[in-house]
């Protein structure tokens, strides 16, 4: 197929040979199969801001670091210059997060380079070759939705102890290769230690979980895994190998209504891509 301009630099660079097909078009990026001398890998082409439909809430943005004050100042004002900052942090935010957590053992895509808004990183593949399925696209019984629930639960604890959540986890964002569920899509990842919303964020994503493993599993419903997780965190005592019972004991503090409402409105968008890209995938 013809060499979509974005990709050029990277084939006058000579990390890519040939764009080979597109893979998929989201909300973020556009993805497509490329050929890296005998390697097929995969290039993340991000979406310009004005083109993409995710909202970059300041829920996702909080404790991401720049580079110096100007920087900072200019992404505040939003001059040119600040939106360009805000796009490069927006998408240096998935390349940091990928290297992190590959290097702590979680099954992401091995990242290679970002380069000019394009991300060139391994393609998952299925047990026949080909590129893996999503997992809303897999069926599930209940011994296989419960086995796939266990093993993401012990790549969202790989992943908080790495100081990342990833912050729109779902049946879209999870993809089943021979092995297992492969994580992608972590531009909007949040850092454990410096978001105020980092707890919600993911009770949010444990949540999600286990609404889907739920229709085949169904003593998943209800589940408090999130709260679970996050309560031996702040203790110090989560580890991959943590017996979770998904139970929690009825707080006892008085709560923060102010809290309440973000988590609400950050369901509400959630519910909101939830829809659209179940309209997406039922129209594809």
């Amino acid at each position: 197929m013809k060499t979509p301009k974005r990709i050029l630099p990277l084939v006058e660079e000579g990390l890519i040979d040939e764009v080979m097909r597109q893979l998929m078009s989201g909300k973020e990026a556009t993805v497509y199969v490329v050929r890296c001398g005998e390697e097929i890998r995969c290039a993340k082409v991000y979406k310009e801001s004005n083109q993409r439909s995710f909202r970059q809430a300041v829920a996702y943005q909080e404790g991401r670091q720049v580079k110096n004050s100007r920087q900072a100042r200019a992404m505040e004002k939003g001059t040119r210059f600040g939106k360009k900052m805000a796009e490069e942090v927006w998408q240096n935010a998935e390349v940091d997060a990928l290297y992190r957590l590959a290097a702590a053992g979680v099954r992401v895509p091995k990242p290679y380079i970002c380069f000019e808004g394009v991300l060139l990183m391994d393609l998952v593949t299925g047990a026949d070759g080909n590129a893996a399925p999503r997992l809303n696209d897999v069926e599930l019984d209940h011994a296989l939705a419960l086995n796939y629930h266990a093993k993401l639960l012990r790549e969202v604890i790989l992943m908080l102890n790495a100081g990342v959540i990833h912050g729109d986890l779902s049946e879209y964002n999870i993809l089943i290769d021979e092995h297992g569920p492969v994580i992608i899509d972590l531009p909007q990842a949040i850092n454990a230690a410096s978001s105020s919303v980092a707890a919600s964020m993911l009770e949010r994503d444990v949540s999600n979980l286990s609404t889907f493993f739920g229709t085949a599993a169904p003593e998943l419903l209800g589940s408090q895994f999130g709260k679970e997780i996050w309560a031996l965190y702040q203790a110090g005592t989560l580890t991959p190998d943590s017996a979770l019972t998904g139970k929690v004991a009825a707080p006892t503090t008085v709560v923060d209504v102010g809290a309440v409402l973000d988590e609400i409105e950050l369901a509400r968008f959630e519910e909101e891509d939830r829809v659209r890209r179940l309209m997406e995938s039922q129209a594809g």
